[in-house]
């Protein structure tokens, strides 16, 4: 008599029948460091994307700058609301494309771990201020959340993720991000789940800083008359609704240059397969290129509004004080926790001699969220 299958087992079955040649299966998510037995009914991604989501930093996010300061309005995208939207827009594509979506969802709910207070400027100094000790990065830092700053478990620290989560973590490459391909062969393609995580954070936030720009009042739509994309989104938003009023319009448009960067991946990734001649996972990451990414047409109308949003939303002159702001912040508490190390919390102390003050430091002030960072540097200036 066979024996009945668990209700995990019964779902990888179905699962495996279902996906792409090129998917990544749960029996290829290459283990975690430290053994554990399967569970009944989630299969091993599907427990990744619970401990990301249940573990502290996931939670922290909700108070990060995406690029707008979250206090001051509460329309504006968090780091939080950024990374949710990373998710829904991978795994659509990966259900479009027959991917794994658990191994999508649990990458795009941890690509952003890492990220330090006052988003990218945040980032810069410290990594200025980590020179000598081999900079910082946020997506090395999100690696580092995942297998040793999370401490959920009596017997090892970090979250213990299978290894295919953590290479599509630490080969998460965008315009704003560097692979940390250190425990990974450096010569091959990152899986195509992690491909598609790398696209959906670049849509996600093109369409959503567009967005907020746009609500701010920062930009106006005619100053994106030149840029191709967006005005055949605006031309998509008219036809769809002509008598809707600007507001509408413009918020249509916004979700049109997502749905035209999310369909041209639809489309042009099956192409690039076939041409490749890619059939497993093993021909995804033994490819010369990454094999998931936009046409050249929309690649470059893409890189023109980012173009755009780096000049005029990312390096505008109203957030230049915002900007100061946060250098001056993480400035001073860096420079006040190494020379009163005391002050640091007693599990942070605890680390120093091993592993030196300054990545401690780092660590501590790089977990931080915008308005915990604020209320300390006011403290230690009273």
């Amino acid at each position: 008599m066979t024996a009945e299958l668990t209700p995990r087992e019964a779902y990888e079955a179905r699962q495996q029948d279902y996906l792409s040649g090129c998917a990544v299966g749960e029996h290829q998510s290459g283990g975690r460091r430290h053994g554990e037995a399967p569970h009944p009914y989630r299969t091993c991604f599907q427990r990744d994307r619970d401990r990301i989501m249940h573990c502290s930093a996931f939670r922290r996010l909700d108070f990060k700058t995406q690029v707008f300061v979250p206090h001051e309005c509460d329309h504006f995208r968090t780091r939080l609301t950024h990374t949710l939207e990373v998710a829904q827009i991978g795994r659509a594509i990966g259900r479009a494309l027959r991917l794994n979506e658990d191994l999508i969802e649990a990458t795009a709910l941890a690509h952003d771990l890492g990220h330090p207070p006052f988003g990218h400027c945040g980032e810069g100094v410290l990594d200025e201020l980590m020179a000598d000790e081999g900079g910082f990065e946020h997506n090395r830092q999100s690696l580092r959340v995942v297998d040793y700053l999370e401490h959920p478990y009596p017997a090892f620290r970090g979250l213990n993720l299978t290894a295919a989560v953590r290479e599509c973590l630490a080969r998460h490459q965008t315009r704003y991000d560097t692979p940390a391909c250190g425990d990974f062969d450096a010569s091959l393609q990152a899986p195509l789940e992690g491909q598609v995580v790398d696209l959906a954070d670049e849509i996600a936030y093109t369409a959503a800083d567009l967005e907020d720009a746009l609500a701010a009042e920062w930009i106006i739509t005619d100053d994106l008359a030149s840029l191709a994309l967006w005005r055949r989104a605006w031309a998509t938003a008219e036809a769809d609704a002509p008598d809707a009023r600007a507001i509408h319009k413009r918020i249509r448009a916004c979700k049109a240059v997502l749905a035209a960067m999310v369909d041209d991946v639809v489309e042009n990734t099956p192409e690039r397969l076939a041409a490749a001649g890619a059939a497993d996972v093993e021909d995804v990451r033994s490819a010369e290129a990454k094999l998931a990414v936009f046409s050249p047409e929309i690649a470059e109308e893409a890189a023109g509004l980012q173009e755009f949003l780096l000049a005029r939303v990312y390096l505008h002159p109203r957030s230049g004080s915002r900007r100061n702001k946060a250098r001056r912040i993480i400035a001073e508490l860096f420079a006040h926790y190494l020379s009163t190390p005391g002050d640091l919390p007693k599990r942070y102390q605890q680390r120093t001699d091993a592993e030196g003050a300054r990545r401690v430091i780092c660590d501590y002030i790089a977990g931080m969220t915008d308005r915990f960072a604020a209320d300390r540097y006011r403290d230690i200036s009273a």
